[in-house]
């Protein structure tokens, strides 16, 4: 019998609910569901609360095997959670952009300013820069605090966002003559990139 069909044999001989059981390991519904279905296997540590819960030993309710894919689902997903914070620490330091002397001020002016002393381009083209280097680290801003939550589905749409907003940014800042918030955008990008391809390494 695998794991999961033990799982469901031992909820049911305590005539409890999904619902129930996730109440008592202090894990969400979601997640027993996930385990009783067999697309997934709980963490080393929802397995000793389920094995001290249930009274039985973590071997009667996990083969090797299973463990062994147990583990290794762990490791990717503390990974992936490793690769999303990193990514959104870096999207959130874009933030420096609004305070470091990055942009060229036009002809007249040839030092470079902050974004928030630039005067050299229209009003329109400034609140763009604004709201695009905003967007980008309140986007990592969320990322780091969604790295820290068991919600895949969110981390991807937040390094997709990320990985968007930095192409956005690149293109926004080297077409508008911008080169070094276009650079520093890119080299953003690119140290994402790297990230993703080394996770997505088998």
């Amino acid at each position: 019998m695998e794991f999961n069909e033990k799982l469901q044999q031992l909820r049911k001989s305590r005539g409890l609910t999904q619902e129930e059981l996730a109440e008592a390991l202090f894990v969400s519904r979601a997640a027993v569901s996930k385990w009783e279905s067999g697309r997934g296997y709980p963490a080393l540590d929802s397995l000793k609360q389920l094995s001290r819960f249930f009274a039985v030993s973590i071997d009667e309710l996990i083969c090797p095997e299973e463990m062994i894919s147990a583990a290794e689902e762990e490791k990717k997903e503390s990974l992936n959670g490793v690769v999303s914070l990193i990514c959104g620490i870096l999207d959130a330091m874009a933030g420096l952009l609004l305070l470091l002397p990055v942009f060229g001020n036009g002809k007249d002016s040839p030092a470079s300013v902050s974004l928030f002393a630039l005067t050299g381009v229209k009003p329109w083209i400034k609140a763009a820069f604004i709201a695009l280097v905003a967007l980008t680290a309140l986007n990592g801003v969320c990322g780091a605090v969604v790295s820290r939550l068991s919600r895949p589905v969110w981390n991807r749409h937040r390094i997709v966002t990320g990985m968007a907003l930095s192409l956005l940014g690149t293109a926004v800042f080297l077409l508008t003559r911008q080169p070094y918030a276009g650079v520093i955008y890119l080299a953003v990008m690119a140290a994402k990139g790297l990230l993703l391809k080394g996770k997505l390494r088998p």
